[in-house]
């Protein structure tokens, strides 16, 4: 008993130590001699703060009930760290573009030893500045555009395996296809026993990147950390093989090896390790998330699916005639393949949010968030606006017939970190919509209004389907 008033009072004095902290920041709030306020909220239990209570319910709802509670600005404490929510276009701007200087990239360290931490999305400056510009040189229109063949050759390979009505998972298709696509770019042409051993242990570090980082043998985390070992390996010994044969082939592997800094240093093994598995991680799920969710749209909306169908079968009949290939583009032309792709990435919102870390103390609309604290911009909260999006609930592709306001509408992020690799995302996306609408249909089982976070937003179970190929 003297053991539970003990514990009690322990709480109690360091959540009266947190409720302190949280009204003012004594020394930090001082500037130009006057007291600035933390921003409103709420910060939770003593260490724990309020992580049960976002992983304990849809965290959109816990960040939008403390956006109507709040209003667009609002702190609280969640996976150890105490944080600010922003939910405005004018703070997620301020965030990641005009102040994001003051704004450092930060992800939970057990993720960060997951992909390792000379990925380019851990940094900013000057090293960060360089990979990015490798990155988006491996994958410019232009080396885009020489991919369209191999990518739907990835594809209608996967998609012999679709026919006769079997029961599949739409989510592992479609990273199956990403993961395809990823490696592509990343190698090129890669032979066979590097592909599958690099698949077999991605797949395992896959599998513990959203678990508790603990090191105890047996655990999926402990599991994960050993295959990315292996994947250090793999990834040197093709990287050893192509410094041998001097491949030149264009893609991001190559960047890499060709790249010198200043100095004429060249990227260590690791440097180029991180790198390339940190690529593959931004590529895969998330663009696999949206193409599993325009699947269920498609079929949820039958008039949008001939609609869509439609502009692909005229497309189609053009390429018979000599025009030019597949590109993004060209769904300009396409309003229903337009309205469809901007919709769902918008309904979907993939990244709900990023994490940033303030480098000194900031002021923004007359609040403090001090140095050290996490910041995140919360793209849904935006993309789900009522004031930018009527009826934000719906799926409407026709409202994008209207080009949305300046920064109310961010898929792909904004400022120096947004996706380098947006541009090898829409290829796939429109791979996808237009040999999937023109060669099958498909039936969605058992219920499928569900979403799941793990810890991207996705249809219930991955959303089981049966397709079939239609005729010739």
């Amino acid at each position: 008993m003297v053991l539970v008033y003990f514990i009690t009072f322990i709480l109690v004095l360091a959540g009266l130590v947190l409720t302190r902290n949280g009204k003012t920041c004594s020394k930090e709030e001082k500037k130009k001699g006057r007291k600035i306020p933390l921003p409103p909220g709420s910060m939770g239990w003593p260490y724990i703060g309020e992580t049960h209570q976002f992983y304990s319910q849809d965290p959109n709802v816990f960040f939008a009930t403390k956006q109507k509670r709040y209003g667009e600005i609002f702190k609280t404490h969640i996976l150890g760290c105490p944080s600010v929510m922003l939910t405005s276009p004018e703070a997620a701007r301020f965030v990641l573009a005009t102040q994001a200087h003051l704004f450092r990239p930060t992800y939970p360290k057990g993720k960060e030893r997951l992909i390792g931490p000379s990925a380019l999305f851990f940094h900013q400056g000057e090293y960060h500045a360089r990979l990015r510009k490798l990155v988006q040189s491996s994958l410019s229109p232009e080396v885009i555009r020489n991919m369209v063949g191999d990518v739907e050759a990835v594809l209608l390979t996967m998609m012999e395996n679709w026919d006769g009505g079997k029961v599949m998972n739409t989510l592992e298709e479609m990273k199956k296809f990403s993961f395809e696509v990823g490696i592509l770019a990343v190698f090129g042409n890669l032979e066979s026993h590097f592909r599958e051993e690099l698949k077999k242990n991605y797949c395992m570090v896959d599998r513990g990147y959203n678990c508790f980082p603990s090191n105890f043998p047996g655990t999926r985390y402990w599991k994960a950390l050993l295959a990315r070992r292996n994947l250090d390996s793999i990834i040197c010994e093709i990287v050893g093989e192509r410094k041998e044969k001097r491949f030149k082939e264009k893609n991001l592997l190559r960047c890499l090896l060709d790249y010198r800094d200043e100095k004429g240093k060249f990227l260590a093994d690791a440097q180029i390790a991180d790198n390339i598995i940190g690529v593959l991680f931004a590529a895969q799920d998330t663009t696999a998330s949206i193409m599993t969710w325009i699947i269920k749209y498609l079929h949820d909306n039958p008039k949008l699916l001939e609609a869509v169908k439609t502009e692909h079968n005229l497309i189609s009949r053009s390429f018979d005639e000599g025009f030019r290939p597949l590109s993004w583009k060209q769904k300009r032309a396409m309003p229903a393949t337009h309205g469809l792709i901007m919709e769902t990435l918008r309904m979907a919102t993939i990244i709900s949010f990023t994490f940033r870390e303030t480098v000194a103390d900031v002021e923004y609309k007359g609040y403090l968030i001090p140095k050290g604290w996490k910041v995140l911009p919360l793209f849904r909260n935006i993309h789900h606006d009522p004031e930018f999006f009527p009826d934000p609930d719906i799926f409407d592709p026709s409202r994008f017939e209207v080009t949305p306001k300046p920064h109310t509408f961010m898929p792909f992020g904004i400022g120096v970190h947004s996706c380098p690799g947006n541009e090898l995302a829409k290829l796939e996306i429109m791979t996808l919509v237009h040999h999937l609408v023109r060669k099958f249909r498909w039936e969605i089982m058992g219920k499928h209004d569900g979403t799941e976070y793990s810890p991207f937003p996705v249809p219930q179970d991955g959303l089981p389907a049966r397709f079939w190929k239609l005729p010739s």
